[in-house]
């Protein structure tokens, strides 16, 4: 994981987020890129003006963002972009051959019911790139125990669990296993790949209606540093993320979630 990006759209956020990304490069030996997106407005008469304006201040922002933290000698490249974010993001991360994405769920407050809001929740379903969400003002610590959550234990995507085995050798992970048996497993899918088997620690099986109902009865007992899940064609995330929003009812988690993509 030598290439993290981080989007950024306020200096809130974007200051947590790139203090996370800097810790996490420290250990990985990584560069952190940090960009903010404007829409870029239609070609007509004084629009270039309103362009480079709002160009500029996000430049300002990014700078702003980079001069309130220590970089602890990482290389940080900031870069102002205007486009369509989605468009935007999947453009950069294949200039600069990204690793992982680090952003921040919509709210961390009690009485927000939003988990992921619609940035965040569009790019899950676009991109296949690794995203690390971290909640707002997480410090961040190494991850020493990573709990991975899932229903099926075969992988058909090729490298989907890259992310995983950069971190056991990065950080020298513990890797517990928790296999959710919901009403629709099938045999197929109770059967781990040898891989994932060959780098555990532990290994549990649990029987819920979700994977997310798995995760909160288990989640305690492990106390994880991170937490990991797949996201595939079917089942319960591909249904969770195909909304522009993810609510808190339906899932979230007060640490890390990594997300990966096993689609094909």
């Amino acid at each position: 994981m030598k290439n993290i990006l981080v989007p950024v759209g306020s200096s809130e956020n974007g200051i947590n987020n790139l203090k996370y990304a800097i810790n996490f490069a420290s250990i990985s030996g990584g560069t952190v890129y940090l960009i903010n997106i404007n829409k870029e407005y239609a070609r007509i008469g004084g629009i270039e003006e309103v362009d480079q304006f709002e160009l500029y201040k996000s430049g300002k922002l990014l700078s702003n963002i980079i001069n309130s933290v220590n970089a602890k000698g990482i290389k940080v490249i900031t870069k102002p972009i205007k486009g369509d974010p989605f468009v935007a993001i999947k453009k950069i991360s294949k200039e600069f051959d990204i690793d992982l994405v680090i952003t921040s769920p919509q709210s961390v407050e009690i009485n927000d019911k939003v988990y992921l809001g619609t940035i965040t929740a569009k790019l899950l379903k676009q991109t296949e790139i690794p995203l690390l969400i971290v909640p707002k003002n997480y410090l961040f610590r190494k991850f020493d125990s990573i709990l991975v959550a899932f229903k099926n234990g075969h992988f058909e995507k090729e490298n989907v669990l890259s992310p995983i085995y950069d971190m056991v050798s990065i950080f020298k992970s513990k890797i517990n296993l928790l296999q959710v048996i919901t009403p629709e497993t099938t045999d197929e899918q109770l059967k781990i790949d040898q891989e994932l088997l060959d780098i555990k620690s532990t290994l549990t099986t649990t029987k819920n209606a979700t994977t997310f109902q798995g995760v909160l009865e288990h989640f305690q007992s492990h106390d994880p540093d991170i937490l990991c899940v797949i996201r595939r064609k079917r089942g319960f995330f591909k249904k969770l993320w195909e909304k522009n929003r993810v609510l808190k009812r339906d899932f979230h988690t007060s640490i890390p979630l990594l997300i990966l993509s096993g689609n094909l």
